[in-house]
């Protein structure tokens, strides 16, 4: 994000900047945004319901939550220290699935067809669902190659503190990927009498946003700041701990929307992250030009 910046009074070199060559991923999830937004028309004028068994408002969730998803892979894999080539490659599979994924979602729920369980459709459509199936595995498999190099590598410059977000961002994403993958043998996102793996999929996949965020924001106090790493274990842990209790209580078959011990648990440690998240924004705050200090004062000390 920075070429050279002063923190503490010594000098940094920076490594490379969010969205960083990923033009292309960033149309994809734009193109996914704009779906989500234009299906909002047909909602308002006519319901989200579409005969036999379409529903729109699940496409709308579907294509933001995905244009956000692979948004969040845009900003980050330029961190990610791998080859050009090796990039390529995964743009290669991911690019096209994920396009197949928007339209598929988008145009069978237009249709009134359920695109992964369908029951009113044609063969072709259970020929269209099963491809769905297989494409949501490369997906998965794209994350987990694509994360693997954070988890190996020494972040690039000083980058530090964003890639130790996306270490703990992805620790939930495997999470939500194994939602998903409930979701496709149990061929719904009810289990038992009220639980809902959906709720654990988005939860999960949303730690691709707001774990990243907590090292962005503390970037300027610079990666050997010991307030700065605390922040960003605390933030991280309580995220993925919430994940984890939303699991169990999805895997005993309950609702987490009640009022007992898990959800409760899980409420508190979201509200750990979120403590987390405004003390970051304040020290981000503070640290630029209109917030009335230099930010990294305490990192340049500690180095």
């Amino acid at each position: 994000m920075y070429s050279k910046t002063s923190i503490g009074g010594s000098k940094v070199t920076g490594g490379p900047r969010f969205f960083e060559g990923e033009r292309i991923l960033v149309l994809v999830g734009l193109f996914g945004l704009l779906l989500a937004l234009l299906l909002r028309l047909p909602i308002l004028m006519n319901g989200p319901l579409v005969a036999p068994e379409g529903n729109l408002e699940s496409a709308f969730s579907f294509d933001a939550a995905l244009g956000l998803y692979v948004l969040s892979f845009a900003a980050f894999m330029p961190l990610s220290g791998m080859s050009e080539k090796g990039l390529r490659r995964l743009r290669a599979i991911f690019v096209p699935g994920a396009l197949y994924a928007f339209l598929i979602e988008t145009i069978q729920h237009l249709r009134g067809i359920n695109p992964r369980f369908s029951k009113a459709g044609s063969d072709m459509d259970g020929v269209f669902g099963l491809l769905f199936g297989v494409d949501s595995l490369l997906l998965i498999l794209v994350a987990v190659f694509a994360a693997i190099p954070f988890f190996r590598s020494r972040p690039a410059g000083d980058r530090t503190l964003p890639v130790l977000g996306i270490r703990y961002a992805f620790v939930s994403t495997m999470l939500a990927f194994a939602a998903g993958l409930g979701m496709i043998a149990l061929q719904s996102r009810y289990l038992g009498s009220s639980g809902n793996l959906m709720v654990l999929h988005g939860l999960g996949f949303h730690a691709l946003q707001t774990l990243p965020l907590l090292g962005w924001l503390l970037e300027r106090e610079g990666g050997h700041s010991p307030q700065a790493r605390r922040l960003l274990h605390t933030g991280g842990i309580a995220w993925n701990l919430a994940v984890v209790l939303v699991g169990l209580q999805t895997l005993r078959g309950v609702t987490v929307f009640e009022i007992s011990f898990l959800p409760v648990l899980a409420v508190i440690l979201l509200l750990v992250w979120a403590a987390a998240a405004a003390l970051s924004l304040l020290i981000w705050w503070k640290g630029r030009p209109w917030g009335g200090g230099r930010a990294g004062a305490r990192a340049g000390r500690a180095s």
